[in-house]
């Protein structure tokens, strides 16, 4: 008897074990889906127009019209397999360099193709490697870099951090508290007469410099942890003062020029003169059509005035944003004949 109870047991054990196992299984599998549908639907927003649906040249609408270098064939995968998963990571989160400068070019760890944007100011981390997920399959293989690993690394750095940070902010706080006190205690000492010239001091101590540089080096940390599940702030780009001198604003267009070709890549999502992609509207009457205003807002981050725009945020400081604005006013061409089209 025992030994029949012991075999039904046995069977029953196993067979929850299966049902556990299936039920594993099959969640992992719905959640690598998840995941695959989400860098799929986030390719065929950002990605496709230039690269494609499948990941073939010539096949995404914006394709013939993009500057050399093109688009790599993303479907071939004797040309895929030789970049790491990190690699095609890099090339969609870095920031954007000027493309003209030989260091930048001689840089064998930095994708220096100014028309390829970066993504690193719109999505999250989780939501590239999604893509990169995606991109993988157009070629026949899978991702394999251990980017929850990665995550678990950020957020215990994260902790690391926040305990220095606390442990910093107890002494600096302490030490605040004592210098006070005793600067209290001297106060009392004084006579009335001393008093009425006594100027006291503000209290400094150097613990204040120690937590200033952990709370930066801790709000840093906590940026990174948000950034790698959460996409990137939609902050309030203020209204900015354009006002220059005649001479300086001359310099700033032919900087705006250079970093509109060399350094963000424009020509590869607008056109001027009929050359360049067609994501984007014309510039040829940019001067004429849009306010400097709104050009520095859009340019600062897109996403904060279009949600849903296809024009990622490139990452443009203040000094580019300024430049490429002043540039951008310059473009007066005469009205076409033809409508112009809608911006994304």
């Amino acid at each position: 008897m025992k030994r029949v109870a012991g075999g039904m047991m046995g069977r029953t054990l196993l067979k929850v074990f299966a049902i556990g196992l299936t039920a594993s299984l099959f969640l992992y599998g719905c959640a690598g889906d998840e995941k695959s549908a989400k860098g799929k639907k986030l390719y065929n927003h950002y990605c496709s127009h230039c690269h494609g649906e499948s990941g073939q040249q010539r096949e995404g609408f914006n394709w013939e019209r993009m500057p050399d270098p093109r688009p790599k064939n993303l479907a071939s995968n004797a040309e895929m397999s030789t970049f790491s998963d990190k690699e095609i990571f890099d090339t969609v989160y870095r920031d954007m360099r000027d493309t003209s400068d030989p260091k930048v070019l001689d840089d064998d760890h930095y994708f220096a193709v100014s028309t390829m944007p970066t993504f690193k100011y719109t999505l999250s981390e989780e939501e590239i490697w999604s893509i990169v997920g995606y991109v993988r399959t157009l070629h026949g293989m899978s991702l394999t870099y251990d980017w929850m690993g990665r995550k678990k690394e950020l957020e215990e750095a994260f902790q690391v951090v926040q305990q220095e940070m606390e442990a910093a902010k107890g002494a600096y706080e302490a030490a605040t508290e004592k210098a006070e006190a005793a600067q209290a205690a001297y106060e009392d000492t004084l006579t009335d007469a001393q008093l009425e010239t006594y100027e006291p001091k503000e209290v400094t101590v150097p613990e204040e410099a120690v937590f200033l540089t952990v709370n930066e080096k801790y709000e840093k940390a906590k940026a990174v942890v948000e950034n790698f599940s959460k996409r990137p702030k939609k902050t309030r780009i203020d209204r900015p003062d354009l006002t220059i001198s005649d001479t300086a604003r001359a310099v700033q267009v032919e900087k705006g020029k250079s970093l509109y070709r060399n350094t963000y890549g424009c020509n590869g999502c607008h056109s001027l003169n009929d050359e360049g992609g067609l994501v984007g509207p014309a510039l040829d009457r940019a001067g004429f059509r849009l306010n400097p205003t709104w050009i520095y807002q859009w340019i600062r981050n897109p996403q904060a005035m279009k949600k849903h725009t296809r024009m990622p945020n490139l990452g443009a400081s203040d000094a580019d944003a300024r430049a490429l604005t002043y540039y951008l006013g310059t473009l007066r061409a005469p009205k076409p004949e033809g409508p112009i089209p809608i911006a994304e």
